[in-house]
């Protein structure tokens, strides 16, 4: 069992950062130049000063017309994505990582506020999970795809929420994290999770079009 941890944190590691990075790269490159091919003219027109105050008004809460429009949704997606980095980065397990890794440090939170950050990431998962099931619009376009991607991106939490509690046997439950972290990890360029890579692209384009060309404030 030691032997099998010590791989996934070093090795399966390193290969799981690895793709990450490459498919991440391949998977903006390959929209870029698809972008090029079918619409080629958007180029003349991207404006970095409106590509920037959109992106910024974007991870803004209530910054945007469409996160005023959905409240809930807007709490959620904010709650998860801010919990996530914080306990990605300074949980006292993660930081032990990385100074292993980096062989650097910094402060962490607290053993408690972690637990209590992971239940609020879960409890937003649930809260995706009963958006889909239960409105009408998101239900008619949720497929598979989705469903995996939420799973994805619960396990580790749920996992790691478990191994801090010493629920069962602590050291399997830990290398289950560790082995769903590296799962998101390699998942995120290549399922529904791409998101986190496309939409700054996305607003770039949609902000550059609406103030560069037709003169008006995007969505």
């Amino acid at each position: 069992m030691n032997a099998f941890y010590n791989f996934a944190t070093g090795p399966l590691a390193w290969a799981a950062f690895a793709v990450f990075i490459g498919g991440s790269v391949y998977r903006i490159w390959s929209m870029i130049q698809l972008a090029k091919q079918k619409e080629a003219a958007f180029i003349s027109y991207m404006s970095l000063p409106h590509a920037l105050r959109s992106i910024v008004r974007w991870l803004i809460p209530f910054g945007t017309l469409g996160w005023k429009e959905n409240p809930s949704i807007t709490l959620a997606t904010f709650l998860f994505h801010i919990c996530l980095f914080v306990l990605l980065i300074f949980t006292p397990a993660h930081e032990v990582l990385w100074s292993y890794a980096f062989g650097f440090t910094f402060p962490v939170i607290p053993e408690v506020l972690a637990d209590t950050l992971t239940l609020v990431v879960i409890g937003a998962c649930c809260f995706f999970v009963h958006r889909r099931l239960t409105n009408i619009q998101v239900r008619y376009v949720t497929t598979g795809k989705d469903w995996l991607a939420l799973g994805i991106a619960t396990a580790p939490f749920i996992t790691g929420f478990l191994a801090s509690q010493q629920f069962a046997d602590g050291q399997i439950m830990t290398l289950l994290h560790v082995l769903c972290g590296e799962a998101m990890l390699v998942a995120i360029p290549f399922t529904r999770l791409s998101h986190a890579l496309f939409q700054p692209l996305t607003r770039a384009y949609i902000a550059s079009e609406f103030g560069a060309v037709r003169h008006v404030q995007d969505w």
